[in-house]
């Protein structure tokens, strides 16, 4: 009833093969996902605080010029989230409104040794809603 099973040469082995592929594909997306997250982290964060900054340059009492206001809130935000200084700022003051473009382009290696660079692009224009705007 016993019978001796023969596994042949190309049937042994593959467990730790698989493994070390598995292990290689999870370590280059965690590589990716460490160097990705925090530039989109920072650029989201820059985004809302140029909403803000927007946002409080229209609310600014007294004889400020909201434009040089709003361009000194984005310049301090620019430096805070590590934005690079290349990056194009333009503030114009469109009838009641003032509206906020800011456009830079952040290489982000995704694979290590600089194999594969992602070129993050963030193009925003912002322009402020609600109860400030309305006559």
């Amino acid at each position: 009833m016993n019978k001796a099973v023969n596994h042949g040469d190309n049937e042994r082995g593959s467990a730790g093969t698989k493994f070390l592929a598995a292990l290689a594909v999870i370590l280059l997306v965690a590589n990716a996902g460490y160097n990705y997250l925090p530039v989109a982290y920072s650029a989201e964060n820059f985004k809302a605080e140029m909403a803000t900054a927007v946002l409080q340059g229209m609310a600014m009492p007294g004889k400020i010029n909201p434009v040089d206001n709003v361009k000194a809130r984005i310049q301090k935000a620019m430096t805070q989230n590590d934005i690079p200084a290349d990056a194009t700022m333009d503030v114009k003051q469109a009838g009641n409104a003032i509206n906020a473009h800011v456009v830079y382009t952040k290489d982000v290696n995704i694979l290590p040794f600089g194999i594969y660079k992602y070129h993050y692009r963030f193009d925003e224009v912002v322009t402020p809603t609600g109860f400030l705007l309305k006559q």
